[in-house]
């Protein structure tokens, strides 16, 4: 069954308080390399089949209940692969 992903960040002029406290918890681990994290969420929503349909509703889902448009955007709806993602 395909799954669609939907991925919702902070707006990029917001503070993210989660992400500022992870960058500064990696600093103290000696993770220099890291000069800024910021955190979102990701919702995986498994459908039967995707459809143009399918995809619009998530759309609004997205826009509507799943991020708040005040203070966060959703960057990307996409359908994933099936197989899992190896490191």
């Amino acid at each position: 069954m395909p799954t669609i992903v939907v991925e919702v960040m902070p707006k990029a002029e917001l503070l993210d308080p989660q992400g500022k406290a992870v960058t500064g918890a990696l600093s103290r681990l000696g993770k220099s390399f890291a000069t800024e994290v910021r955190i979102g969420k990701r919702f995986e929503i498994t459908v039967d089949e995707v459809t143009d349909e399918i995809l619009a509703e998530v759309k609004t889902l997205a826009d509507d209940v799943f991020s708040n448009s005040v203070i966060e955007d959703v960057v990307s709806i996409t359908v994933a692969d099936t197989a899992p993602a190896a490191l």
